[in-house]
């Protein structure tokens, strides 16, 4: 399969350079120039595979012709060594539950797998040549708002020829999430930016435009923008589509399976891109929803039609604090520039501090369930646009306990922090600080 970029200017790729490089050299977002529609048989027989399995079918459509289906089948399942779970809420509305990785983050399926496809890769490339393009150590650059960075980190911890730079913004990420990327060491390195994340995500992508830099170490993004990152993230609709069609041939056999809608709380825009590619490969989702907290750009996009990014504001579902979401580009050419056509498989939602913490003091007090600030968007977008017929799920993207002063300010609780965070916190904080300017970032980075 070949890539091109979002902005028409940069040469076709394979999956190896869109890989490894991240971003085009005309700044715009690699996408595939065909989606391939998977067969009938699977949909017939999907209730029945494992996440794995299923994963497999979904990466072997999206990179079967450029990666050896062996290894392929070796860097998914072991991607994949944790589920993802759909745990009813309501009687209509359902949680899909991505916090059970190493980070409890949904971002630990697409950084695991880029990291397991990256050295596949770089392997490749080792063993292939003697050029001096093929050697030396790459340097993985990713801004985050919260659980990027610490998926990423976690994901290349420990790997060799492989140095990850974690940007994230001073100030703007909880506690527990600057513990699980600013105490590794070792080939993890956080750089604390005074500004937003949209000053971190600028940086990144400066620095892979400088010519100068690139000359002087070699780069690349873990970040959605890049293919191995946003693609993998389809893998958990599916599975939710399973888990769900199981469920309901065992409690309603004979019932029609209702129309299923899908709710994305959504910053950055990768998942939901994810998203909307599994449509296309033939799951039956009939619409997705957009939930956005005050950062709107996206939601008044559907109703405007006119894009005007500006200057995120901080939240309290900080993940979900951008203000020019990058793959924001890659919908628009998804769907042709065709606003109509975005709008009638997207809809969207936007909520402010007070209405995150309303609902998710509701859903406490009426189901016991603790929702995250971001899955409370979801949730309550749910809530309001289901029609009936409908079935909903919404992306409950992290564990409550990685917002715990925040969760627990609201529903007056104590949520109990799982073994996996608790470790995270016994390391040493460790960070590089860093203004918003490129000189000097780019300089930091020269010294390297």
């Amino acid at each position: 399969m070949q890539y091109y970029s979002t902005n028409g200017k940069a040469p076709i790729a394979d999956l190896q350079k869109a890989v490894v490089k991240g971003l085009a050299e005309d700044k715009g977002l690699y996408m595939p120039d065909h989606i391939n529609t998977l067969p009938k048989a699977f949909f017939d027989n999907i209730q029945d595979m494992s996440f794995q399995d299923i994963a497999y079918n979904v990466a072997s459509a999206f990179f079967g012709d450029d990666v050896d289906l062996d290894a392929l089948q070796d860097i998914v399942y072991d991607t994949l060594s944790f589920d993802c779970p759909v745990a009813p809420v309501t009687d209509n509305i359902y949680s899909l539950e991505l916090f059970h990785g190493p980070t409890l983050a949904f971002k630990d399926v697409g950084a695991r797998f880029m990291a397991r496809l990256l050295r596949y890769y770089l392997a490749k490339q080792s063993a292939a040549s003697d050029a001096p393009s093929a050697k030396g150590q790459v340097n993985v650059l990713v801004a985050t708002s919260g659980d990027t960075g610490s998926a990423v980190a976690n994901g290349f911890l420990g790997v060799d020829g492989i140095h990850v730079y974690v940007l994230y913004p001073k100030g703007k990420v909880s506690p527990i999430q600057e513990c699980q990327f600013t105490t590794l060491g070792k080939n993890i390195t956080a750089v604390e930016v005074d500004g937003v994340f949209d000053d971190c995500q600028a940086l990144v992508k400066a620095a892979f435009m400088d010519e100068e830099l690139n000359s002087h170490m070699r780069l690349t993004s873990a970040n959605s923008i890049n293919v191995a990152r946003f693609l993998p993230q389809a893998f958990y609709y599916f599975n939710a589509y399973a888990r769900l069609k199981k469920q309901w041939m065992t409690t309603a056999p004979s019932a029609l399976f209702p129309e299923l809608v899908i709710c994305t709380p959504s910053g950055n825009f990768g998942n939901i891109c994810a998203g909307l590619f599994a449509k296309r490969m033939g799951l039956p989702v009939k619409r997705f929803i957009a939930a956005n907290n005050a950062n709107s750009v996206f939601y008044e996009y559907l109703q405007t039609g006119q894009y005007r990014p500006r200057p995120s504001v901080q939240t309290i579902a900080n993940a979900m604090d951008v203000g020019d979401p990058s793959n924001f580009a890659r919908i628009y050419t998804l769907y042709n520039q065709d606003w109509n056509a975005i709008r009638n498989d997207i809809t969207g939602a936007t909520y402010t501090d007070q209405q995150i913490a309303d609902t998710m003091r509701q859903v406490y007090q009426q189901t016991g369930y603790v929702c995250d600030p971001h899955g409370a968007c979801g949730y309550r977008a749910l809530s309001e646009r289901l029609l009936p017929g409908e079935v909903g799920v919404f992306l409950e993207t992290a564990h409550p306990a990685k917002f715990k002063q925040t969760v627990d300010g609201i529903l007056s609780s104590d949520i109990e922090i799982p073994a996996k965070l608790q470790a995270f916190m016994q390391g040493e904080k460790k960070s590089v600080p860093m203004t918003k300017h490129f000189a000097d970032f780019k300089n930091y980075l020269m010294h390297q």
